[in-house]
């Protein structure tokens, strides 16, 4: 089928779907209602098959080069707008295209649907590689035929059974290839773990559990769920503070401390008001906690109360003050300043436009932003004075001109301000996983500041910015901008990110 036929067709099944979509389905017959169901359902298993043989024909042309992604995983997220979930969904269906094709066939046949040609591709996974076609084609025609779920998964069962005798005993990479861990967050910050572990780390684990779960004496009333889950908790305590974990420098905990400059302002030791303020900060850091658990960790923990207090006892603690450019504020000072300047100079008419206009309007900007936030600005002053000892350090300097290495005011800065890869196509890498690029490159002279260095994972960094030849700028709003060589390319990101100052 020639491109333009394909993009008519998928316009076609989309304008048919936006129309049972706008329908009121309450005033259609329960029989229509019904016949609906199952016609999507088999849609949905064309569609399952559709993708799957264009996502596996993109991946191993290794399409998703040309936006500077690193995998079709990543591509998917970035450029369809899809959860790292349906992501991994989707590339699972592309990787089956070869390894399962008469389950593909089924399903562009509406013969079975997307769960259950699933299931058959999880259980016939199981076997020796010579027997899957094999099983695949019996386990489809039992399904097409109208075999229920027990009866199909009793007929997989007896199919393995029969097989085992062509396993080897100890086959490392047949549990390897399915090893998995998940670790959600909810928005109250509590996790729920689920995975599949290899025979070998499922030993491992299996052996901390035990050692750490023992009860504690007579008093000790925990369940053993409770002590496994507490034997967990102490086993990555322990870790920690061993400081094997890479970039530690001997530190078990880093904890950032923000708050913003405007409550930094208000700040009186008013019981009512520090409640409002951490209020707040809870509900902002729900929502970072939610985004971690889609998209995986930066790298850290998102705590507050009780939690925060208590890892926080031996943390490295580092204030944060942050604060956001009020914008009308800055256009009234603009223009005070420029009144005040005609009347001293006795102009008219005011010039609104223009070189003068504009260079006023920088050094105005410039000299707001070294009152607020220079190292002996006002944001500096009122955390010394109010926030205590622990929090009352000097202030860092964030920006140093030409320099060898990062200084780690500046790396800390950048870590908390981006929290992932801010690779312009977009990227879930977490900080952890991330190292601080400058925009203009250390060679040219490019400043070593925070607005003049971004996070980037190793793969953006070194293969798309130093050896492709990729460009990446920071934006004034917070986003980045990236063209290739010839700037055939150019990728814009969304959504600048919170700004530490």
């Amino acid at each position: 089928m020639a491109p333009a036929s394909a993009h008519e067709a998928l316009d076609m099944v989309r304008a048919g779907l936006r129309y049972l979509a706008a329908a009121d389905a309450a005033q259609l017959p329960t029989a229509t209602q019904a016949e609906c169901l199952r016609r999507l359902e088999r849609a949905d298993s064309v569609i399952t098959a559709a993708r799957a043989s264009l996502l596996a024909g993109f991946t191993a042309g290794q399409g998703y080069a040309d936006d500077a992604a690193y995998s079709a995983r990543s591509w998917l997220i970035h450029q369809t707008h899809i959860t790292s979930g349906a992501a991994v969904g989707h590339t699972a269906w592309a990787r089956r295209v070869g390894a399962h094709p008469r389950v593909l066939t089924a399903l562009a046949a509406e013969q079975v649907s997307e769960s259950v040609g699933r299931l058959i591709c999880l259980w016939t996974n199981r076997l020796p590689e010579k027997f899957r076609d094999e099983s695949d084609e019996v386990l489809v025609a039992a399904a097409a035929a109208g075999l229920g779920l027990e009866e199909l998964a009793g007929l997989a069962a007896e199919t393995y059974e029969r097989s085992r005798s062509d396993l080897p005993d100890e086959d490392p990479d047949r549990d390897f290839a399915d090893r998995a861990l998940k670790l959600a967050t909810t928005f109250g910050g509590a996790g729920v773990v689920h995975g599949d572990l290899t025979p070998e780390c499922a030993e491992a684990v299996g052996r901390v559990l035990d050692a750490l779960s023992a009860p504690a004496g007579a008093q000790d009333d925990r369940t053993r769920d409770q002590r496994y889950h507490d034997a967990l908790a102490e086993a990555m305590r322990r870790l920690l503070a061993a400081g094997l974990l890479p970039e530690r420098a001997g530190q078990p905990v880093r904890a950032w401390a923000h708050i913003s400059l405007a409550d930094l302002l208000l700040l009186d030791g008013d019981s009512a008001l520090q409640e409002q303020w951490t209020a707040q900060v809870r509900a902002r850091w729900a929502a970072h906690r939610a985004f971690a658990a889609e998209t995986g960790s930066d790298g850290g923990a998102w705590l507050d109360g009780d939690a925060a207090e208590a890892i926080a006892c031996d943390a490295a603690m580092a204030p944060i003050v942050t604060g956001e450019v009020d914008v009308d504020a800055l256009e009234d000072l603009v223009r005070l300043c420029v009144e005040l300047d005609m009347h001293r100079r006795q102009e008219q008419p005011r010039p609104d436009t223009g070189p003068g206009w504009e260079a006023l309007e920088r050094a105005i900007i410039g000299k707001a932003v070294d009152l607020l936030s220079g190292p002996g600005g006002l944001a500096s002053f009122l955390r010394r004075r109010q926030l205590g000892a622990r929090l009352g350090g000097p202030s860092l300097p964030l920006d140093i001109g030409y320099a060898e290495t990062i200084p780690a005011g500046i790396r800390n800065a950048v870590t908390v301000r981006d929290r992932h890869c801010r690779w312009a196509g977009g990227c879930d890498q977490p900080a952890a996983a991330c190292e601080v690029h400058h925009t203009r490159h250390k060679a040219n002279g490019g400043p070593t500041s925070v607005k003049d260095c971004v996070l980037l994972c190793s793969f953006h960094h070194h293969v798309v910015i130093h050896q492709q030849g990729w460009t990446l700028v920071l934006n004034a709003d917070g986003t980045t901008t990236a063209w290739n060589t010839d700037k055939t390319k150019v990728l814009h990101s969304h959504g600048p990110p919170a700004r530490a100052g």
